[in-house]
């Protein structure tokens, strides 16, 4: 499957245009502290969805994952900033809230997945090893 198609990836990147929407009009000073770090982070958690997904291993893309999660809790900081600092308002915040809320245990859903579906394509142990089974983990 294609990182374009995961669900999770679609939702993060929908948390990423509404979060440059918002910044994109705020002054210099604003945009250059806490814009461009809420905006990076708010990316970073659909970066690295996609970059654990073109990963070769399992172990690789569950790595990913949890940077991923890492970046949405970092997100959830800059919010709480903006939002502090009147950069965003309550109403703002409220359109935010249900995409994190939805992304938070989508991503731990998804990590607990990798390497239990009936994934065709090949993929390889921590040392580069082809997997005999694609199911699980096994010595090769």
């Amino acid at each position: 499957m294609k990182f374009e198609d995961l669900e999770i990836y679609k939702l993060a990147e929908k948390l990423a245009d509404q979060v440059w929407d918002l910044v994109a009009p705020w002054n210099g000073f604003a945009r250059d502290t806490i814009g461009k770090q809420l905006v990076r982070s708010t990316d970073s958690i659909g970066a690295n969805i996609a970059e654990g997904a073109g990963r070769g291993s399992y172990q690789d893309n569950r790595r990913f994952i949890r940077i991923a999660r890492g970046s949405l809790n970092e997100t959830r900081h800059w919010l709480r900033r903006a939002f502090r600092r009147k950069l965003l308002k309550e109403e703002h915040v409220q359109a935010l809230k249900p995409l994190i809320d939805e992304l938070a245990p989508r991503l731990n859903a998804y990590l607990r997945s990798i390497g239990t579906t009936n994934d065709k394509r090949p993929m390889t142990n921590d040392k580069g090893q082809m997997t005999k089974d694609k199911t699980k983990w096994t010595k090769s």
